[in-house]
């Protein structure tokens, strides 16, 4: 019976909180503002009201549960072309920004913050570094910001989780240990994560592909795609390799290849369940992130809340202005690879547009959940130092750029002249084909009745299949000549 109370209390919890998002979604559609930041500020509100379930947030769901399938939708939705074309750009934010904030914070914070040494500004700096896409590419889609742009903070949100969880994993070595590794050491270590996890991605790819162009069924496909990024990500994990570019790899692997082997039917079925799987997993993440404020505030001791409201805005102070600092030379850096190595017909980005990406620069729960993951402890039994104050200034971290500069992103744009028309949604990016409610019989039942079907529609039949999605090797060539 105690166990059945607690499985009910679970349940009813988690009911609550698919209310919550449900509600708070409908409203932040009402007030015309990206959900994650109506979500972020109404969790927050609802963390002060007695009564409410007190939901600490565990760092294996978020790793191991959440972050999966995020990471694999927005692979899938990435475009192989562009990423591939602002593959330069995106290592630079992904790479040379990340370190660049990791440096950055180790220096200032010994400077800013009582307590904190190098080590520690280091730890804080790899928890920090890493970006949440979902709010900024929902604020830019929302108001046509250049897909450009769009293009870039994707690619830049799918690998940077790889580059902070290692400096992150470095960062943690040093201050529990006391050991500081070598510089051949970091490199060797990154080679092996970025190896191991795309041969684990493309490997898993190779095998779902194999599998999905045997079937045709739309429940037992839906069921593969959910399984495929939870087996990418455990099956690199489990060789201490990057399973965030396990799935991202498999992602945009699948995705390419998805034209060849998921009909129509089954592309429509996929999108609807993956749409609102994401809406879902999103939803209930930015309303953990607000609920946490309790949790977070329980574990600090020794300060008032004047310093810590003055702590944490110095420190997101710090964070965006390192971002920006890294931008501009590091745009002109890129340009020139791109124009002068790669020989790319690549147009020079204006400064409003680099600024922009600058200003995205938004934190999420990956941030928060590798904040709470840190050790308690050191090798010596010793508390881990200024670990609740890290959490906090996490916590204040993610709050800054997502309420503020989401809520001041649209506005920006504008005022710069940035904003255009509506970008494409989830259904366009996965090429689905404007078919009718009815559409004609699949490829190999084609002849008679294709062209009985076309008389009852009334339509003309065209000289290609128009309800099979064209292949990307394809899709370009143009027809031969008469």
């Amino acid at each position: 019976m105690m166990q059945s109370g607690g499985i009910h209390a679970i349940e009813i919890v988690f009911l609550l909180l698919l209310l919550f998002v449900v509600v708070f979604a409908v409203l932040a559609r009402k007030l015309q503002t990206p959900y994650p930041i109506v979500l972020v500020v109404a969790g927050l509100l609802l963390s002060f009201i007695p009564g409410i379930p007190s939901i600490p947030l565990n760092p294996d769901i978020i790793f191991l549960v959440v972050l999966p399938p995020l990471l694999y939708s927005a692979a899938w939705l990435t475009s192989w072309r562009e990423f591939k074309f602002n593959l330069v750009s995106i290592l630079f934010l992904a790479f040379g920004l990340v370190g660049f904030t990791v440096l950055g914070v180790a220096a200032t914070a010994a400077w800013v913050f009582p307590g904190f040494d190098w080590r520690l500004g280091f730890v804080l700096g790899a928890v920090v570094a890493t970006t949440d896409a979902i709010a900024a590419t929902s604020i830019a889609k929302r108001i046509g910001l250049p897909q450009r742009i769009v293009d870039i903070l994707e690619g830049e949100s799918l690998v940077n989780d790889a580059t902070g969880l290692l400096a992150l994993e470095f960062a943690i070595a040093m201050v529990v240990d006391g050991r500081t590794p070598t510089l051949a050491e970091g490199a060797l270590r990154l080679t092996y994560l970025i190896a191991v996890g795309l041969i684990i991605g493309l490997l898993l790819g190779l095998i779902v592909e194999w599998f999905e162009r045997r079937i045709d069924d739309g429940p037992i496909e839906i069921v593969v795609s959910i399984l495929t990024p939870y087996a990418a990500y455990l099956a690199a994990e489990s060789l201490r390799a990057s399973g965030v570019l396990a799935v991202v790899a498999c992602g945009l692997y699948l995705s390419r290849q998805s034209s060849e082997f998921f009909s129509a039917t089954v592309r429509m079925q996929a999108w609807a369940v993956w749409d609102s799987l994401t809406f879902v997993i999103n939803g209930l993440v930015f309303v953990l992130i607000g609920l946490q404020l309790p949790h977070v505030l329980a574990g600090i001791r020794g300060y008032s809340l004047f310093h810590l409201a003055l702590y944490g805005a110095l420190f997101s102070a710090i964070v965006i202005v390192l971002r920006m600092l890294w931008m501009f030379p590091g745009a002109h850096l890129s340009r020139l690879i791109r124009l002068r190595f790669l020989h790319q017909s690549y147009a020079v980005p204006s400064a409003k547009q680099i600024f922009v990406v600058g200003w995205t620069g938004m934190r999420g729960v990956v941030a928060l959940a590798a904040a709470i993951a840190l050790p308690e402890a050191l090798s010596d039994g010793s508390p881990f130092p200024q670990r609740n104050l890290i959490i906090f200034l996490t916590f204040s971290v993610i709050l800054v750029t997502l309420v503020l500069q989401g809520l001041t992103l649209p506005p920006l744009i504008r005022a710069l002249g940035l904003a255009g028309k509506a970008g494409k949604g989830f259904c366009c990016r996965l090429r689905r084909p404007r078919a009718p409610l009815h559409p004609p019989p699949r490829q190999h039942e084609q002849g008679k009745l294709r062209r009985r079907w076309h008389e009852q529609q009334g339509t003309r039949p065209l000289p290609q299949n128009p309800w099979r999605t064209p292949s990307p090797r394809t899709k370009n060539r143009r027809p031969p000549t008469q």
